[in-house]
């Protein structure tokens, strides 16, 4: 067999492309496939990413819940001794001192929660721009064109 099956026959295999490569098509699709390559390395990349964020997230999210449960068995605990301290040193009967540091911290308490309900008003967690110009981008894609 001579020819050029016979010449081909010892080269490894490659992708039959659909122009040659000196070609205008054969450099769009050049870009092409190079913009496509690219485009799956970044979402990869950008996968990775959020798993590595996911993993500290979790772990902060442990380590924060651990401290959580901590602090509220020391307050806990505090209050206590604050009560116990009223009642040893002030000589205040146990009622009144669990009247006293319960009303100081509930009042404490209804404070803080006017100044957060407070904060919460006076803005918006949304994007407004965004939603504008996504709203504005939605009509205009579905008004039907003249």
């Amino acid at each position: 067999m001579t020819g050029p099956d016979t010449a081909l026959a010892g080269r490894p295999t490659e992708p039959p492309t659909t122009a040659p490569a000196g070609t205008v098509t054969g450099l769009v699709g050049g870009i092409i496939s190079d913009a496509q390559t690219l485009a799956r390395q970044q979402m990869e990349m950008f996968k990775a990413e959020v798993r590595e964020d996911m993993a500290r997230t979790r772990q902060a999210l442990i380590l924060g819940g651990v401290a959580v449960t901590l602090l509220t068995v020391g307050g806990l605990t505090l209050v206590a001794f604050l009560v116990n301290l009223l009642h040893e040193q002030y000589q205040f009967s146990m009622w009144a001192s669990c009247l006293i540091i319960g009303g100081v911290l509930l009042a404490a308490g209804v404070v803080l929660g006017v100044v957060a309900r407070n904060l919460f008003e006076s803005f918006n967690p949304l994007p407004d721009k965004t939603f504008t110009a996504l709203q504005e981008n939605l009509t205009w894609k579905t008004q039907p064109q003249a």
